[in-house]
């Protein structure tokens, strides 16, 4: 009887034992976890605390309304590259957004053959082309072939950016739906494209809605296929045929300007364009969060 009471008071001290160790690891882990979450996240709260310090003062309502000042002249806004901006993203979407939707449907539904491995190759491989070279190719094509800069050629720039990222999204959260809904459908003698525009679609719309904001997020900031394309000016717009003013490229200009002026609202354009994001971003999870 005192051998198993024994045994028993051993047996219950190692499992103690296990487990206060357990609960250190646990403990050693977390505080781990905690840390490395600290330095990923000071960057960033460095970056957008200086850019906050550093671009707040120029923000006033003359940023947001006015044209450009001349060079050295103070007062003065940005409102042309911001209108700019969202026009460029207006085209951008237009043609990127169908296009990379569509082509992720293929991808996911028809894309198990030899033409689909060729598209899904070509669409990895637009993932990690430098925006730079995108904006080389379009003013190659495009803005020769139109005898100058353009709206149209930064939009299109904008969306070949977009295209594969919002591809990828859409053929990811088509193939999280399950293969049981789609026959369901087929089973009743619905047409296979019926099936994925009215019952596959729908159920995946979150995530894709997510994916085309966040690309739109992306491309907000792109400079460099803009000097090869839309290239910007200091006045308003009046047409899509001729160079249109950009926030980004406008930034970039002021950013390396020797006046005061144009660098306190380099930072303040700067600013603009990560409250632009962060919008769209919110935007994003907010579309996506799901009712209780």
């Amino acid at each position: 009887m005192e051998n198993a009471m024994d045994r028993m008071e051993v047996k219950h001290y190692r499992e103690s034992n296990l487990l206060k160790r357990r609960k250190l690891k646990n403990s050693l882990m977390i505080g781990l976890m905690i840390v490395a979450t600290l330095l990923a996240l000071t960057p960033l709260f460095s970056i957008l605390g200086y850019v906050v310090v550093k671009g707040i003062g120029g923000i006033n309502l003359d940023f947001f309304t006015k044209l450009p000042a001349p060079p050295g002249e103070l007062g003065g806004g940005l409102a042309n590259g911001i209108v700019g901006t969202f026009v460029l993203i207006g085209i951008a979407s237009v043609i990127g957004i169908p296009f990379g939707i569509m082509t992720g449907i293929f991808l996911s539904e028809y894309g198990r053959n030899r033409f689909g491995r060729i598209v899904s190759f070509l669409t990895d491989i637009l993932l990690g082309v430098p925006s730079i070279v995108v904006g080389i190719v379009v003013y190659t094509f495009l803005v020769l072939a139109m005898g100058g800069f353009t709206a149209y050629a930064g939009g299109v720039a904008l969306a070949i950016i977009m295209i594969p990222a919002v591809t990828r999204t859409t053929e990811e959260m088509l193939k999280l739906v399950p293969s049981s809904i789609r026959e369901a459908g087929l089973a009743l003698g619905i047409p296979q494209w019926r099936v994925i525009v009215f019952i596959v679609l729908p159920t995946s719309m979150r995530g894709i809605i997510t994916g085309v904001i966040l690309a739109i997020a992306r491309v907000s900031g792109e400079t460099a296929p803009l000097l090869f394309t839309a290239f910007g000016n200091m006045y308003w717009n009046t047409t899509l045929k001729e160079p249109i003013a950009s926030l980004p490229v406008q930034v970039f200009n002021y950013a390396i300007s020797p006046y005061k002026q144009w660098q306190a609202q380099a930072w303040a354009g700067a600013l603009t364009l990560i409250l632009i994001v962060i919008i769209l971003n919110v935007a994003a999870r907010l579309i996506t969060k799901k009712r209780s």
